[in-house]
């Protein structure tokens, strides 16, 4: 009997560059092998696909290699923090609040 197979799609994005693969799995792949198979590192040579985290529409998956897939999903391969979020909310209120002040002294 024949292998199933489900289509699943593989997502990378840069700022000015981005791929979506179609892949055609065996039921039973996991996010990693899903990955592995879309070769995305021959498209962004920078990727090192074994240590970026991973989600599915959006929503990080602590274990990826333990995730299997449902037909349709989407892997997102996402790329490393360049800032701290909380750290970049608060200097964002600091220059907010030191304009405000600036406008009710004026």
């Amino acid at each position: 009997m024949a292998e199933k197979t489900m289509v699943v799609e593989v997502a990378y994005a840069l700022p000015h560059k981005q791929k979506i693969i179609s892949l055609n799995v065996p039921e039973g792949t996991s996010m990693s092998e899903a990955v592995r198979l879309s070769r995305m590192d021959e498209y962004f040579p920078e990727l090192d696909l074994s240590a970026c985290p991973l989600g599915i529409f959006g929503k990080a998956v602590p274990k990826p290699s333990e995730r299997l897939l449902q037909a349709g999903e989407r892997v997102e391969i996402y790329r490393p923090l360049i800032a701290d979020p909380k750290e970049v909310r608060k200097q964002r209120a600091a220059k907010a609040k030191a304009a405000k002040e600036e406008e009710s002294a004026e």
